[in-house]
């Protein structure tokens, strides 16, 4: 069976990534490419038609580009990928995706890959809406024109994706003839010559290589290639900013003169004029503003009022498998361990999974249905004043899921300090690993009955947690802004994509995917971090905890209180002088004006490896102290009580206090780690920690003061 290696290319919001989950299935892998930190799908499938004839297919989702002129991140790998034949990327055929309603675009991206000389295939995509605008496309007459295979898809309903295999079987060939003759513009003989270097190369992909010879050309290690390249361009006087420019226009023209002859309007674009009659709310100045909070309102009215069912019978089940093992496991510190200190840790971290699934789900359908698009257009001239443009939005917004992804997004921004401000803010966004402990906390100072008649006041309250984070980043944008210089121009420009019915199968793998990615690597984290806490909160200097076992241990201990309330006084003790509580303690003087005490203190420390392991400590140390096993976490904390001032541990003041604290501080190693990458220095993450570190610290100080 052969193997062809198949590269998907195309505009952003052409349907590219559906269309990969139509030809691929669950069988996909991501990574990173080599050296950049630039997302790489793949995804296997094998294929058969109905002659016999069979290939096993590696499918490649490059990323969403409108050419091959790399000027971000996102480009420079499709340049890389399609134009050094020596990258192990480098694919035998590319499917280039088309947006049917918006061919002319589509069509720039398609004649470059042709004028490369790569065997392709033209995907003609969403021709469900290019005929709801009244667009006829002769597909035919189409590849006739271009000299390559058209198919015509509808990649959200899986229609033509059988005659798209048979394709991808058959008709991958090289194009039969180039689309430009780039020779009309550059220079012949220069071309020849560098055609001569490269062998195997057309004349536009010697083009590309003239053009793209400093920074990122593919030939770095051939140091003396490189410098015939610089004399041929200083021989021949080249300008290359001139030359794309002359060539854009006259490949716009030609495609112009395709379109003419291809694609028919039989009646008014109805689609369109409701798209734009759509737009003039969503895209207003004032009520595209109040649409926009209507969203974010459901959004966390829903992930409380849906959750809280799933939510329950998971922690009810959590506490019936503890239940379970107690009585079934034969005492001693494997029980303990397994009970205390894992099963506690996952039971904090499983049962926010259904929330962080509803919040995944509501991002995936706003981004589906074009709407995130219309987000982008509005925030721009908010964003703009503030040191930032529309391309930030969705970085930003991406954030509310992950940081880590959500900065490496910012590889579009083409403006290098609009994207380092926004590398520097988005941590700022409340991301799904805050989620856990912002709902827990929620639960412990508000009542679910507290509600404004069908208003529950915890939804009310988690969202104004979220418009902080990104009222915060904004302001933060702001003071960067002043103290970055740069004369560096800045633009935005974008195209509306039609409005879309969400695909369910699509929103329900991103779903999966997503929560079974982040309970993955949470529970990784939780679970080495809960065996490691639970041997520092059940060990400690040995004198220090004989005293803490003797201290109730006597008789006058026994006419006060019940065997139950001592045991749990010597654990609690225990804990106190355990290495974990002399941790805690230790940091407990620069917590305590935020009303922090030491285990509190513990879960601040621990959370540097990840916010959600907050959940996981405090159920480990919660379990440690001899509560209630019976218990879940929410209501072992919603119990403590201070044993300073006999009143509950987790106040309004102290659980507003500790919210800000996660809102603001960075707690995250993976999300420094991945801002040292992308800017390549050591400066940014170290001034990004404590610029937030210090935010955290003066406003839960503040909130505390204020509220107490």
């Amino acid at each position: 069976m052969s193997t062809i290696k198949v590269a998907l290319m195309g505009n952003p919001n052409s349907g590219k990534s559906t269309l990969f989950n139509a030809l691929t299935g669950m069988s996909q892998q991501t990574g990173n490419y080599p050296g950049v930190t630039v997302e790489k799908r793949t995804g296997e499938a094998i294929l058969r038609d109905e002659t016999g004839k069979s290939a096993f297919i590696s499918f490649l989702d490059l990323p969403g580009t409108y050419s091959i002129y790399p000027k971000s991140l996102d480009e420079e790998v499709c340049y890389k990928v399609l134009c050094d034949n020596t990258d192990d990327d480098h694919p035998d055929a590319v499917l280039v995706i088309a947006d049917s309603t918006n061919l002319r675009r589509s069509l720039f991206l398609t004649t470059q890959v042709i004028d490369l000389g790569i065997p392709c295939v033209l995907v003609l995509n969403m021709m469900d809406f290019a005929r709801l605008r009244g667009l006829e496309i002769d597909t035919a007459k189409l590849s006739e024109l271009l000299g390559v295979s058209v198919v015509a898809t509808n990649a959200r309903k899986k229609v033509g994706i059988e005659n798209l295999k048979k394709a991808i079987l058959n008709e991958f060939h090289t194009p039969a003839k180039t689309f430009l003759d780039i020779g009309e513009f550059a220079p012949r003989a220069m071309l020849n010559t560098v055609m001569g270097m490269f062998p195997g190369e057309t004349a536009y992909g010697a083009y590309q290589i003239i053009n793209n010879e400093t920074g990122i050309s593919h030939f770095e290690s051939i140091e003396y290639k490189k410098k015939e390249i610089k004399k041929l361009i200083a021989d021949y006087h080249f300008e290359k900013h001139k030359i794309q420019s002359e060539e854009t226009i006259a490949r716009y023209k030609s495609i112009n003169e395709v379109i003419k002859e291809c694609v028919v309007i039989n009646e008014e674009e109805k689609k369109k004029s409701v798209t734009a009659r759509v737009d003039k709310l969503l895209t207003h100045k004032v009520w595209g503003y109040v649409f926009f909070l209507i969203i974010l309102f459901i959004i966390f009215q829903a992930i409380f009022f849906i959750a809280k069912y799933p939510m329950n019978a998971i922690e009810f089940c959590f506490v019936k498998i503890s239940e379970f093992g107690q009585n079934v496991l034969p005492p001693g510190e494997l029980t303990s361990l397994l009970i205390n200190g894992i099963l506690a840790g996952l039971s904090g971290i499983a049962v926010f999974v259904p929330q962080i699934a509803l919040l995944f789900a509501f991002i995936a359908v706003l981004e589906d249905t074009g709407y995130m698009a219309r987000v982008s257009f509005l925030m721009d001239k908010l964003m703009r004043p503030l040191g930032l443009n529309g391309r930030s939005v969705i970085p930003l917004m991406s954030g509310m899921a992950c940081a880590v992804p959500a900065i490496m997004g910012t590889r579009t921004i083409q403006n290098w300090k609009e994207r380092v401000t926004t590398i520097m803010v988005t941590p700022l966004m409340s991301c799904s690993a805050r989620l856990p402990v912002y709902t827990l906390l929620i639960s412990l100072v508000i009542p679910s009955t507290h509600n404004y008649g069908y208003f529950n006041l915890q939804g009310l309250v988690l969202m104004g947690l979220y418009l902080l984070g990104f009222v915060s980043a904004l302001a933060a944008a702001f003071v960067i802004k002043l103290l970055i210089k740069s004369k560096e121009k800045s633009y935005f420009m974008m195209e509306m994509p039609l409005y879309r019915v969400p695909k369910l199968s699509g929103v329900f793998l991103t779903i999966y995917q997503k929560s079974f990615i982040f309970l993955r690597d949470a529970g990784k984290v939780i679970v080495a971090i809960s065996v490691i806490l639970w041997v520092m909160a059940s060990h400690g200097p040995p004198s220090k905890m004989k005293a803490a076992e003797t201290a109730y241990n006597n008789a006058d201990s026994a006419k006060k209180y019940s065997p139950q309330q001592i045991q749990n006084f010597i654990a609690a003790g225990k804990l106190k002088q355990s290495y974990a509580g002399n941790a805690g303690r230790w940091i407990e003087p620069a917590i305590k004006p935020l009303g922090f005490d030491w285990k509190i203190g513990i879960a601040l420390i621990t959370s540097f490896a990840a916010r959600e392991v907050f959940v996981g400590t405090m159920a480990t140390l919660y379990s440690a102290d001899g509560a209630d096993n019976n218990l879940s976490i929410r209501e072992k904390m919603s119990a403590a009580v201070n044993p300073e001032t006999g009143k509950k541990e987790y106040s309004a003041a102290t659980g507003f206090s500790l919210m800000l604290f996660y809102a603001f501080a960075m707690q995250c190693m993976s999300t420094l780690a991945v801002v040292y990458r992308e800017t390549k220095s050591i400066k940014w993450p170290v001034i990004q920690f404590f610029y937030m570190g210090a935010l955290a610290w003066i406003a839960s100080f503040l909130v505390y003061t204020f509220a107490k």
